[in-house]
């Protein structure tokens, strides 16, 4: 994978992350944000993923070194999650990115508990032009969806007992209420985690792709 981990500075301390860059040398920045399983390999894949597309893609490491292989594991984890130190790590994420991407502005992405920070990220730092939240939980972070400065895409499934239907539709009504566009996507017949395709058990081609193309699509269209 074309990819390093890297340490940047975080308010007085340093974080960890994984940095993947285009064979150019540098494109448009992408904050990869983790699900609750940590900054595990499929993590690292979705940032190659970004590079070979032409992006600097980052994954900050939001447990500190810490991942988890079963659910109860990432539950303990996912919970014990410092948001005072997870908005330090998101906006110095936020600035090592912009020093070594191409662009004025990067896009946030993050997957269950990453959706949801990446919501946080784009609201925490002006610098964030667009954000997809790939069915994003986390009952302690709270963004002020007055504050996003881009467009957002949700990308949610019908079958997800974590993030229904009807929570997807509430997210995208609450930031269209605070006069920021929002768009979402319900796939059909799909659940939570569609997009790891390192989890067979849940994991859907068709949709993954079809989320894929509308990722890179808004990138692309709002980081020049």
């Amino acid at each position: 994978m074309p990819g390093t981990m890297v340490n940047f500075p975080t308010n007085g301390t340093t974080t960890a992350g994984y940095l993947a860059t285009p064979s150019s040398g540098t494109g448009p920045g992408v904050l990869v944000i983790q699900e609750w399983w940590g900054l595990v390999g499929h993590i690292k894949q979705v940032c190659a993923r970004f590079a070979a597309e032409g992006f600097t893609a980052l994954a900050p490491d939001m447990y500190h070194g810490e991942t988890a292989d079963e659910p109860d594991g990432a539950g303990k984890l996912f919970m014990a999650l410092n948001i005072g130190q997870a908005e330090k790590d998101l906006k110095g994420a936020v600035s090592y990115l912009l020093q070594n991407a191409s662009s004025k502005k990067v896009g946030a992405v993050g997957f269950c508990m990453g959706g949801q920070l990446a919501l946080y990220a784009a609201t925490l730092n002006p610098s964030v032009g667009a954000t997809v939240n790939f069915y994003g939980i986390h009952p302690n972070v709270k963004p002020d969806y007055g504050k996003l400065n881009g467009p957002v895409l949700g990308l949610f499934a019908e079958k997800d007992g974590f993030v229904t239907p009807q929570v997807a539709k509430d997210v995208d009504a609450a930031i269209k209420k605070a006069g920021k566009q929002s768009e979402i996507h319900i796939y059909p017949g799909v659940d939570h985690g569609f997009f790891n395709d390192e989890r067979a058990e849940v994991y859907d081609k068709a949709a993954a792709q079809d989320a894929w193309t509308r990722t890179l699509g808004l990138f692309r269209k709002e980081l020049k």
